[in-house]
């Protein structure tokens, strides 16, 4: 039975991992429409709407916004990194 629980768990698991993939993966979308329209890499009101968004949807599904919050802001930074580094301007670069 634990076993089986934990099993979904991983499936899910993984499933995760691949949309937080796909979802940095658009970062080249991203950063190709942001110098289009002229917009820094960091969108501070683009930040909060993702975040408002994301606290609305934990909220009604009786999640802890506040946790689900922080795992967008993580997620948040991890594409602006990833638009950082596809610009030259990364952590990783010289």
């Amino acid at each position: 039975m634990l076993k089986d629980v934990r099993a979904e768990i991983q499936k899910i698991d993984d499933q995760i991992i691949e949309l937080m993939a796909k979802r940095t993966g658009l970062a080249e979308k991203v950063l190709d429409a942001k110098r289009k329209e002229r917009v820094e890499i960091n969108d501070e009101e683009q930040n909060r709407a993702v975040l408002k968004r994301a606290v609305e949807a934990a909220t009604e599904r009786g999640m802890d916004a506040g946790a689900v919050k922080r795992i967008y802001e993580v997620l948040i930074e991890m594409s602006i990194e990833r638009q950082r580094e596809l610009s030259g301007r990364g952590k990783l670069q010289p």
